[in-house]
């Protein structure tokens, strides 16, 4: 470790309306060293990183490089400095390709004046993949792709520009277990060539095996810098949250579960699944488990009518449904998306617009809207799932993801739905939040509803569901009593060919 720092912020300031985000955060940056970055969400981590990059510009503060004062004002400064950064939230354009997605506003100019040389792109950017394992052709569209794939491409971006210092936002979120894996061999190397990575994460056990240093944030102040070492899993979420939270959440007693809330036959579609046969009864959890790309978000968004359905047949509480989204919200039926920001959230609308959007014929069933009225069910709804926010009139935007995540939940509970799909629930969510939404899916189904849970985190599935269905290629592979649910036996269904 050398004695001046490859990269120093010192005194860092921002605020925002009603909000202060960083106050006097100090942060180092050196050569060669995986620094995690960790706190919960809104405690200023993805605001400091954007400062960093060029993205905000910061109300006060000064940087460094290599010890000398530097200054950055926008993100071509940035990258002077080799400063890359994997949002969490992708910065990829749908429509343009992979490749062209990987090298935008730095394109290879071809011989002729005016002209890229597409060639090149197409093959700098194939070795640009492979150099993270990732085999896949760069002509396709990036909205063509999964979540998983996705963040690959993002990867790649950020690696493509030669970076110095690497900032990794969640890396891992829609992972798989042998992405990850991939993922962790390439910090490995790009650590021994001098690399700094600064790595935000909300997996403890990921902190502990790549961290070399932690710095916490709470609350936008900078709470303490830390070895991994010195400490353990649960000071260090002591520190974040500011009191004692039992990371190893566990269901209490589970009621006798009562009717079938949704019977799945024979669900086949053009998204991939075939033969698709399960069923989900109220005051249950039931797990739908399996490798990134197996098909649990495409028999998700089939139950719930966003993708078409070639046959087979859905009933919910006995009655047939299908076809389209307005019939399953009708009848009940909610569905907590993977992605948020695309698929959950009206981004430039209110907190309370978005949280009063589902359920406006319940609030107001005159037709007549009354802007009291919404406010006061969005602050009620606020209360109950503890968003940071500062006013419901706030745009969801500017929140952070974990706090979206409750909005996009809240939703759902503010239109009283009675079976819920929860795609990826904790995608984003600190390890505080975490324990909060367990417990609501355990109010939720205490209370009669029903759930369907999709995650790539196994020992979630294995925690908090009664049994789970595991999925592979498609297809349900196998069924899992709870007697039965451990994480070996779900990596044994998932990959056994």
């Amino acid at each position: 470790m050398t004695a001046v720092p490859l990269f120093d912020l010192r005194g860092i300031c921002k605020e925002f309306p009603g909000v202060k985000a960083l106050d006097d955060v100090s942060f180092e940056i050196r050569a060669g060293e995986v620094h995690m970055l960790v706190g919960e969400n809104g405690a200023g981590k993805s605001t400091l990183m954007k400062i960093l990059c060029g993205a905000y510009r910061a109300d006060s503060g000064s940087f460094f490089s290599n010890g000398e004062p530097v200054t950055i004002a926008d993100a071509a400064d940035a990258r002077k400095f080799g400063i890359a950064v994997i949002f969490q939230d992708f910065t990829l354009v749908p429509y343009l390709d992979i490749a062209q997605n990987i090298f935008l506003g730095r394109e290879f100019p071809s011989r002729l004046p005016g002209f890229i040389d597409r060639r090149r792109i197409y093959s700098e950017a194939k070795r640009v993949l492979e150099t993270i394992g990732f085999d896949i052709d760069p002509r396709p569209p990036v909205h063509s792709l999964g979540v998983a794939q996705q963040q690959m491409v993002e990867i790649a971006k950020a690696l493509s520009q030669d970076a110095r210092i690497l900032v990794m936002d969640e890396p891992t979120a829609a992972l798989s277990d042998r992405e990850t894996e991939l993922l962790f061999a390439m910090i490995a190397r790009l650590k021994a060539k001098g690399v700094a990575i600064i790595y935000i994460s909300h997996r403890l056990s990921e902190v502990f095996a790549l961290g070399d240093r932690i710095t916490v944030l709470r609350d936008g102040r900078k709470i303490a810098d830390l070895l991994p070492a010195a400490t353990t899993p649960n000071e260090l979420v002591t520190q974040m949250v500011g009191r004692p939270v039992d990371t190893t959440y566990t269901r209490p007693a589970r009621p006798t579960p009562g009717e079938v809330a949704l019977e799945v036959k024979n669900l086949s579609g053009p998204s991939g699944i075939s033969d698709i046969n399960l069923t989900v009864r109220a005051g249950e959890i039931v797990g739908l488990s399996g490798l990134v790309g197996s098909g649990r978000t495409e028999v998700a968004r089939a139950i719930f009518g966003a993708d078409r359905v070639s046959e087979g047949e859905i009933k919910l509480f006995g009655e047939r449904i299908g076809g389209s989204i307005e019939d399953t919200t009708t009848r009940g039926m909610a569905l907590i998306p993977e992605n948020r920001k695309t698929q959950g959230l009206a981004l430039a609308r209110s907190v309370a617009d978005n949280i009063v959007l589902v359920g406006l014929r319940k609030l107001f069933p005159s037709g007549y809207f009354m802007p009291g009225r919404a406010i006061k069910a969005a602050r009620a709804m606020i209360d109950k799932l503890r968003i940071a926010t500062p006013s419901p009139r706030r745009p969801v935007g500017n929140l952070s993801g974990g706090n979206q995540q409750k909005v996009v939940i809240g939703k759902w509970l503010n239109a009283d739905a009675r079976f819920f799909i929860f795609d990826e629930p904790t995608r984003g969510i600190d390890v505080g939040a975490k324990s909060e939404i367990f417990r609501l899916l355990d109010g939720l189904v205490h209370n009669g509803a029903a759930v369907l849970m999709i995650s790539s985190e196994q020992i979630e599935i294995v925690h908090i569901c009664d049994r789970a269905y595991v999925m592979r290629s498609g297809r349900i592979a196998g069924e899992l009593a709870h007697s039965e649910l451990t994480e070996a036996n779900i990596v044994r269904l998932g990959i056994h060919q």
